[in-house]
Order: structure tokens, then sequence, then C-alpha cells
């Protein structure tokens, strides 16, 4: 089972703000599990945000820089 993070243990795995975390949960932009009135965040879902934001580096240049 994963661990349940706070928002402010999300917010330092993620190296950014409670806010942004919270603004996140907001928007329903993140899964996240309600205990009665606490929100609690599974680290599998911080690693999902993570991955599906990550962009592949280009890597065929044509002769003017830009990408082939």
């Amino acid at each position: 089972m994963d661990d349940l993070h706070t928002v402010p243990e999300a917010a330092e795995l993620l190296h950014t703000s409670e806010r942004f975390v919270r603004r996140l949960i907001a928007e329903r932009r993140i899964e996240f599990v309600k205990i009665g009135r606490h929100v609690r965040i599974r680290e599998s879902a911080l690693i999902a945000f993570v991955v599906a934001g990550t962009v592949a580096p280009l890597t065929t240049f044509d002769a003017t820089g830009r990408a082939a």
C-alpha cells in the first residue's frame, strides 16, 4: 500500500508550495483521498502527476538547430 502524504508533505516532495498542491486538489488535477475532513495524497498519485507532465527531450536537429 502507498504512503499517504499531507498537503505540506506533498508540496515538499514536489518541491513546490502548499498553495500549488491545494490548487491541484481543487481543480481535480491530482488524485487524492478524503479521510473525514482531512485530505491525503498517495505517493503513487504524486508520481503519476510528475510522469504525466514529463516532456521528452528533442534528440534530432537539422542544420538550423530546429527539431527535424
